[in-house]
């Protein structure tokens, strides 16, 4: 017999295993985003809420993962070497990223509307992950892929960065150039396109570290 905890960390370990979210993992299988968010796994009652067994035949096949190779992944597995190191990360969707009140005037992340992931052997404090959500970047990113962001980290041209406007969006790319006056951006893969932006109409910038592919 399977206990809840078993079940839960085998979704979270199949997630990882291909590079997503738990959430990231349920938009693949063509589920809501959140069905199997940290909270959703118990009740208002404080009771364990299991995963239904449609949620889990659905993320199996998203996956082409057989159900005894999900089975394998539940066990705590006490003999297995921990990572070396390991940061949690908040975590939000890229496209819900355009609102003002989740990022402070400096491109830090505020307020209690993330989710957070754990990543392993990063040694960035302020580091945090955006989760793409569209196919707007392929191919360099597709849907479900993460990016992860630093708002200190230096940044040099053909870095590739995530830029908010102070007129709200948030727009990913390459660092073309900058100057006192303006920054341009081009799309991914760096190309034809280039976006020149005042600097008076940026807010701030920050680099992408890493991004699973």
């Amino acid at each position: 017999m399977f206990t809840h905890a078993e079940v839960w960390r085998g979704i979270d370990r199949l997630a990882k295993q291909h590079g997503l979210t738990a959430s990231g993992l349920a938009r693949r299988a063509g589920l809501d985003a959140t069905t199997f968010n940290p909270s959703k796994r118990i009740t208002k009652q404080n009771k364990p809420r299991w995963p239904s067994t449609e949620s889990l035949a659905k993320i199996l096949t998203a996956t082409a993962t057989p159900f005894d190779s999900f089975v394998a992944l539940m066990p705590d597995r006490p003999g297995e070497p921990a990572p070396t190191s390991s940061q949690r990360l908040r975590c939000l969707a890229i496209d819900q990223a355009q609102r003002e009140r989740l990022f402070d005037d400096a491109g830090f992340p505020v307020g209690d509307d993330w989710d957070e992931i754990d990543f392993p052997n990063l040694e960035d404090s302020h580091a945090y992950a955006l989760e793409v959500h569209d196919d707007s970047m392929q191919p360099s990113y597709r849907e479900g892929d993460l990016l992860i962001v630093s708002p200190v980290a230096n940044i040099r041209r053909h870095d590739r960065i995530v830029l908010k406007t102070k007129a709200g969006p948030l727009l990913a790319g390459v660092l073309s150039r900058r100057t006192a006056r303006k920054i341009e951006l081009a799309p991914f893969p760096e190309g034809s396109g280039v976006r020149a932006l005042a600097n008076s109409d940026v807010a701030w910038l920050a680099r992408i570290l890493w991004a699973s592919q």
